[in-house]
């Protein structure tokens, strides 16, 4: 934002209200990939933007910041393929800078080079840690071609896109509502500050807006997770539009002329006080609303989850065999492997039991059933309700330890 509106003081408060919007402070807390991916997004926008700069300023460097971008976009893939939806605004904005780059066929394969080597070398990673250099929790094999797949194309989420131009009145609304939430009484100004952006700057305009339309078409259309925490990079886009409309009304209001030479002329005398000023005026919806966000935020008082798994490990048989989901087995993988409670209990998660060629969760529970004590736990009342059919389970007897039982044997024929 600095550099795209010439005010240290605009750039300073934009951060300050990314950091905190609801959403983005929120996953702050979190042990959570998006919000590497919301600093990343940031950090190759930064340079996008270097590299039209430089270009325009006839720098002989000009070419590393692309170079540069390539890495940071590979790195981003191998973070997350939320990332995947960047490459065609970045295609555009590459082509805004400089339509004749496909003609420098040395330089794009140095740029080609450098995004798949960074992808290379991060999804390197899973076979390495499956392998070579195992790591205490291998999820899906990756060291083997399938496995490895499975996990790179994230196979586990596939289906989840549905009808993405349906509903379209409906998604509208959401939307709208989801802006309010995030960005306050500045929200109806988002559009003002893309058309302001679009006058200012046109190939950050196309780049930003391109990016913020696909991002939002698929996040109405994407059905599986915590949806809003795909919502990171809009919610940066968003508040770089604003701050150049804040900018643009310093310039009026200081009487800078000349939008192009915007990030040279406005510093010093009156136009810092106002730009200030202004930065100022960007905050005050955040900082009338920081208590609110602050107490949504704060998650340090729910002990749900240690409660609960310290319930369970309590009740259950020495030598056990857990037959588990996603949402349950991280929390005891997490006791067992970072707190080193309960390393006797084996936890077969429905991910592990297809690693192992177990078969379904019945077969599992008959192949340990007799042999060790086997405990179950299912992810909704359906899978729950296929076990019972074939097994007598008992619940914990703590209340604490919800959804957890012991299978104490198989059905008879008439049972």
């Amino acid at each position: 934002v600095t550099r795209l509106t010439g005010m240290l003081s605009m750039g300073v408060a934009s951060g300050v209200a990314v950091a905190l919007t609801p959403s983005a402070w929120r996953l702050a807390t979190h042990a959570d990939p998006h919000t590497l991916h919301l600093a990343l997004v940031a950090i190759l926008f930064l340079l996008l933007t270097g590299w039209d700069e430089a270009r325009r300023s006839g720098r002989a460097s000009a070419d590393r910041w692309l170079v540069a971008a390539a890495v940071v976009f590979g790195l981003s893939v191998g973070n997350h393929s939320l990332t995947l939806l960047l490459a065609l605004p970045v295609g555009l904005f590459v082509l805004s800078v400089e339509p004749r780059i496909l003609l420098r066929a040395r330089f794009m394969a140095v740029c080609a080079i450098a995004l798949l080597a960074t992808v290379v070398a991060v999804y390197l990673e899973l076979p390495l840690r499956s392998g070579p250099f195992e790591a205490p929790l291998v999820y899906a094999r990756p060291n083997t071609w399938d496995g490895f797949w499975y996990i790179a194309l994230a196979e586990q989420f596939r289906g989840s896109i549905q009808d993405p131009l349906g509903q379209l009145p409906l998604k509208l609304g959401s939307l709208a509502t989801l802006a309010a939430g995030q960005f306050g009484a500045l929200a109806p100004l988002i559009p003002v500050g893309f058309l302001a952006t679009a006058i200012r700057n046109w190939r950050y305009a196309l780049l930003s807006g391109s990016a913020m339309v696909i991002t939002l078409v698929f996040n109405a259309s994407y059905s599986n997770a915590d949806i809003g925490r795909y919502y990171l990079g809009p919610i940066l886009w968003a508040w770089t539009w604003l701050a150049i409309l804040a900018g643009v009304f310093v310039e009026q209001l200081s009487g800078v002329p000349d939008a192009d030479a915007r990030p040279h002329r406005v510093r010093g005398g009156l136009a810092s006080l106002v730009a200030i000023a202004m930065a100022g005026v960007l905050l005050v919806p955040t900082a009338f609303d920081a208590p609110r966000r602050a107490e949504a935020a704060d998650l340090s008082h729910d002990t749900g989850a240690r409660q609960w798994v310290d319930a369970v490990l309590a009740e259950v048989a020495p030598d056990a065999v857990v037959v588990s989901w996603w949402s349950t087995s991280t929390v005891l993988w997490y006791a067992q492997l970072i707190d080193h409670q309960r390393p006797d209990i084996a936890v077969i998660d429905d991910r592990t039991r297809l690693d192992l060629a177990y078969g379904e969760a019945t077969d599992v529970i008959a192949r340990f059933l007799g042999q060790r004590p086997v405990y179950v736990i299912r992810a909704n009342a359906r899978d729950l309700g296929l076990v019972e059919a074939l097994f007598v389970l008992e619940p914990l007897e703590s209340p604490v330890a919800a959804g957890v039982y012991r299978v104490i044997g198989a059905r008879g024929a008439g049972g």
